[in-house]
């Protein structure tokens, strides 16, 4: 029996690029030789498309690599990836892809557009206001905030604010990586993840960082993840009923890893990641070990599940 051709997309245009080129090295090196034969693409930070020795190919070049193959495996976080706009590019090109598509991952990209579906649902998001390079100079200072672009990863232009001083620097980074930011109430609880695939949910995972888990935290190996994380059952349903609910209103596909603060009054949404970090050692991976599914099994039951 041939091999699955299986195009692996790596890098992306965007800030999380060498995160995302290492979670798409991961993946190819995971997939098993006998099954499947890992074509090697990367985005390169200016966007040009590589081939698998590094070589400028152009899109045209690139599109046709992607559909001499039988499945794509869109590995870019971010905006320019992550966002749906890798998901249009195979539609067009008639690739099948493993994740979400254009919608649900446009809609979880956007932060302030997922508290908005999450507020209809009924879950709970932290208290925050919208702003903008025009509108910025309006924020008042009303206590300890969160600062975060709308749409960007990896914990990128995220601060902490816990003065009226530093609140305008906090701003001016966030409005660095996107034209809107979100300002947020800070929240006291657990972090704690879980992911979805289809129907089936991941046991917990708590990140206990020493601090604030920005970007430095997330990569320094310095924070560590707690799975299954110990809460208590009542709490780890509500996780579960409002994963479940996020995604399905979302219309995620493929593998999602929904970000909460657990508090005394229940979960509190943090985000929605549809391309979330793929190497074995990151959150999604971890969680599904925990579950009893090796690394390659859980790439293999994407591709499957795509190719069905």
């Amino acid at each position: 029996m041939s091999r699955i051709r299986a195009a692996v997309i790596g890098g992306g245009r965007n800030g999380e690029h060498q995160v995302s080129l290492a979670s798409a090295a991961a993946v190819a090196a995971a997939l098993d030789p006998e099954r499947y034969q890992a074509v090697r693409l990367t985005i390169a930070p200016d966007g040009t498309w590589r081939d698998g020795a590094g070589a400028p190919i152009g899109l045209p070049a690139a599109v046709s690599v992607l559909q001499s193959c039988d499945v794509a495996l869109p590995i870019v976080h971010g905006p320019h990836g992550e966002d749906g706009t890798l998901a249009a590019l195979l539609e067009l090109a008639g690739v099948p892809y493993i994740g979400s598509g254009v919608r649900p991952g446009a809609l979880a990209m956007d932060k302030w557009v997922t508290k908005l579906i999450a507020s209809a649902l009924g879950i709970a998001t932290a208290p925050g206001r919208l702003f903008t390079a025009r509108t910025a100079a309006g924020c008042a200072w009303t206590g300890p905030v969160v600062v975060k672009p709308v749409a960007a990863g990896s914990s990128l232009g995220v601060c902490l604010v816990r003065d009226a001083e530093s609140l305008p620097a906090a701003l001016a980074e966030a409005l660095r990586h996107d034209d809107r930011v979100l300002v947020e109430e800070v929240v006291t609880g657990r972090e704690v993840d879980i992911a979805v695939l289809d129907g089936f949910v991941t046991p917990a995972l708590e990140v206990v960082a020493d601090g604030f888990f920005d970007y430095e935290a997330k990569y320094s190996g310095s924070t560590v993840f707690r799975v299954p994380a110990p809460i208590d059952p009542a709490a780890g349903k509500a996780l579960e009923d409002a994963a479940l609910a996020l995604y399905d209103a979302l219309g995620c596909r493929g593998v999602a890893r929904v970000d909460f603060f657990v508090t005394e009054a229940g979960p509190v949404l943090n985000e929605v990641n549809t391309m979330p970090g793929f190497t074995e050692h990151s959150q999604v991976p971890r969680m599904f070990a925990a579950a009893g599914w090796g690394y390659p099994e859980l790439l293999d039951r994407l591709i499957r599940d795509t190719l069905a």
